[in-house]
């Protein structure tokens, strides 16, 4: 037996018409060429699907249970459509997040606040990237955008600058490196560092100034909010490396003393590893527009 789609869409028009001309009507077949598959589905299923003779035409019970099948299959088909039609378009999608950048949660909430108020019927979802290897689930398209701080070349896959920061030192007013104008990797020496929960490879501080000069801190201690790390920065547990978009607001708090690396300070670049073939995606556009909007005022403040 084979029963298609149409079989189920002249049942359920035939039922809800009460007759074959008006349902031939709303289906825009002739009359006769819908008597016809309608005897072919009965032949098919070896049944009489009708109440013959009735008026209105009724189901039979082996029609009412084509109809409560046709009653819950035909929806989820147009959904199905609906939902093609909307990627098509470039309305509907899917945008899932991986970071690898600790701090960035602060960062891109407001920018995916703005972007589902643009874009509703666009799943977003957001994976900690540092939990997996995020590159190589871009290329498997298991996540779709990857906000990294270290762009590689891999083939069909692009990084999209974000913004510069800078990372910037952090210690309570009463830590005696509060004094100097800048810091250098020797003066991590004797202090406890306090980061995020994060391999050293993928910290600045590590690979951009302590592993090159082959320096390690007294003592490293992690914490996962940035909350709970400037709290105790603040209370002289130890000192902190935070891109400059996270200590906006400390700077001038009497507390805190934040100071570049080196003396002509140290400059990273946030980008978004996006596939080629979704670099023109309307939705993908967007994202990356309010990405540098949002860049632009947290680094104005």
């Amino acid at each position: 037996m084979h029963i298609e789609f149409r079989h189920l869409r002249s049942i359920k028009a035939i039922h809800e018409a009460g007759g074959l001309a008006r349902a031939a009507e709303v289906l825009n077949i002739t009359q006769s060429a819908l008597s016809h598959q309608i005897k072919g589905l009965e032949e098919q299923c070896g049944v009489e699907l009708f109440v013959r003779k009735s008026k209105p035409l009724k189901l039979s019970a082996a029609g009412l249970r084509l109809l409560r099948a046709a009653e819950r299959i035909l929806p989820e088909v147009e959904a199905i459509q609906d939902e093609f039609m909307g990627l098509r378009a470039g309305k509907s999608g899917r945008l899932h997040i991986a970071i690898e950048c600790h701090a960035c949660f602060e960062w891109l909430f407001p920018v995916l606040e703005q972007f589902r108020k643009l874009w509703p019927d666009v799943d977003v979802d957001i994976r900690p990237g540092l939990a997996f290897d995020a590159l190589p689930a871009l290329e498997k398209e298991d996540v779709d955008v990857v906000v990294s701080s270290d762009p590689e070349e891999l083939k069909g896959i692009q990084f999209e600058p974000l913004f510069d920061y800078h990372p910037i030192f952090v210690a309570s007013k009463d830590n005696p490196l509060a004094q100097k104008p800048y810091i250098d990797a020797q003066d991590f020496r004797g202090e406890t560092l306090i980061t995020y929960p994060v391999e050293r490879s993928r910290l600045d501080i590590f690979n951009q100034l302590l592993i090159p000069a082959k320096v390690e801190p007294a003592n490293v201690r992690q914490a996962e909010l940035t909350a709970v790390i400037l709290l105790l920065v603040a209370s002289n547990r130890g000192v902190a490396v935070l891109p400059d978009w996270v200590v906006r607001e400390v700077k001038y708090n009497s507390d805190y003393v934040t100071l570049p690396l080196t003396e002509h300070g140290i400059t990273r670049r946030l980008y978004a590893a996006i596939r080629e073939d979704d670099r023109q995606k309307p939705y993908m556009v967007d994202l990356l527009r309010l990405a540098g909007q949002e860049a632009h005022k947290l680094q104005s403040v």
